[in-house]
């Protein structure tokens, strides 16, 4: 599963709409649909408890499974982008190798993080119990976990050697939710969509939900990267 299979996003237009195969039959729509009804609850959960967050549709990945929905979020701090990160529901009727059940969750989290952070050798374990913790939260019945953290050094050369030097972090993850091949994964599917949230929100250095931001990061905050926006 490479996040590079996924389509450019659509910038204008309506909602993306999710991939869905030829011949399908109808059981396997509904359970889809289902599934779907999950991801937009959570998807609500988050847009009611944060105004730093932004989530919209991205085009459905057509190569990775039958049936799939994927949605995009921004990460906003002080007007500017922070961070943003993917999500990608997959199904497959019949399941596929390594799968726990019939549906697995892809996501994708990058942000901007001060140089200090960047080097610090356990920025990886962190950033992975970033997402842990947070499924442990929200889907703990998830399975199959597996991923990669990234640190990122971006230098500027020739045209470019007077650009500031960047540093981000990435997290490319996946992980079948609990019951997923079974009719009560309603709940599991919507935590995935918070947890992802969550960890994007730690990602970009933002206060959790209910909390203050007390971290050097509140103190110093980064400015937007190179292609940084601010909020629409």
């Amino acid at each position: 599963m490479r996040l590079a299979d996924t389509p450019a996003p659509v910038r204008a237009g309506g909602q993306a709409e999710a991939a869905v195969p030829a011949g399908h039959d109808q059981s396997s729509d509904r359970r889809f649909e289902a599934a779907l009804a999950a991801v937009a609850a959570g998807r609500a959960a988050v847009a009611a408890a944060r105004d730093d967050l932004e989530l919209e549709d991205w085009p459905a990945p057509r190569k990775l499974a039958p049936y799939a929905f994927a949605l995009a979020a921004t990460a906003y701090r002080d007007g500017e982008e922070a961070g943003t990160g993917k999500l990608m529901l997959l199904y497959d009727p019949d399941g596929r190798d390594g799968w726990t059940g019939t549906f697995r969750v892809v996501c994708h989290v990058q942000a901007d993080v001060e140089e200090e952070m960047a080097a610090d050798p356990l920025l990886g374990e962190v950033g992975w119990s970033w997402l842990t913790d947070a499924l442990d939260l929200h889907a703990p019945g998830y399975t199959a976990p597996s991923g990669t953290v990234t640190r990122v050094i971006t230098e500027g050369y020739g045209g470019k050697s007077d650009d500031p030097q960047a540093t981000g972090f990435e997290l490319r993850a996946s992980w079948c939710p609990a019951a997923s091949s079974g009719e009560d994964s309603a709940d599991e599917l919507s935590g995935a969509v918070v947890a992802w949230c969550d960890l994007l929100a730690a990602a970009a250095g933002l206060p959790a939900q209910g909390t203050v931001a007390i971290s050097s990061r509140a103190g110093h905050p980064r400015a937007a990267g190179p292609g940084g926006r601010r909020r629409r």
